[in-house]
């Protein structure tokens, strides 16, 4: 019987902001090309733009809801759940301190991209709301990280996943060897017996990012009055 070992991997995010980037482009681009070819698709500058950037961020916390929404329904314990924001980093993160299934995490990886991402985007085509589809359109781009995770754990035929102190961080269980796996976007740590995971703040904030959110809301105000 091959005993289960924990395998460390971290998320390079200079990669993943790149996959964003070429997201971003392409949403983007396909837009453009619809609306030349007779994609009815209004835009007021002055207010939709004000509204796209005070809803930016939030939206993106919504994201990191549903990472959570995506753990409780396929059984992970919402006590052992926790958010994070390490914007330093480019990082707003949903981390869930326990081993769950391949199915649980494959689901909460994709729920922000169905329902705030895919769904979202054709309801705003469908409204014509300008705001929703610029929101569904960065909300795709910021899905890299999971889309990324998505595609390479389906490569993985048997595995558990956890995550332990580290916000870019993350661990597979797994009685396979792992240690050689290439994964894009994805490097390999090291190997471990275990992880401890520690719950002791279900909410955690960054010195960094404080200053940064604080800043956000400066130029949110400057919208409001603008």
């Amino acid at each position: 019987m091959k005993i289960k070992k924990y395998y460390l991997f971290e998320l390079n995010a200079v990669t993943l902001n790149l996959v964003a980037l070429v997201l971003l482009i392409l949403g983007f681009g396909t837009l453009i090309f619809g609306i030349n070819h007779g994609l009815e698709f209004t835009f007021d500058f002055k207010t939709d733009y004000k509204y796209f950037m005070i809803l930016l961020v939030p939206y993106f916390f919504v994201h990191e809801i549903f990472h959570f929404i995506g753990y409780y329904i396929n059984g992970a314990d919402p006590e052992k759940i926790t958010f994070g924001v390490h914007l330093e980093k480019g990082v707003l993160v949903c981390s869930c301190k326990q081993t769950v299934s391949k199915r649980c995490i494959l689901w909460s990886l994709m729920y922000p991209f169905i329902f705030l991402g895919v769904l979202t985007l054709i309801i705003g085509f469908l409204t014509n709301n300008s705001v929703l589809i610029l929101l569904s359109l960065s909300n795709i781009a910021g899905a890299a990280g999971d889309l990324v995770m998505f595609f390479e754990f389906l490569r993985i035929k048997d595995f558990e996943y956890s995550e332990y102190d580290n916000p870019l961080g993350f661990a597979l269980v797994s009685s396979e060897d792992l240690s050689k796996k290439k994964m894009f976007g994805i490097k390999y740590v090291s190997t471990e017996k275990n992880v401890e995971c520690h719950v002791d703040k279900r909410l955690t904030v960054s010195k960094k990012s404080i200053i940064y959110l604080i800043i956000w809301i400066l130029i949110c105000l400057v919208y409001l009055f603008i």
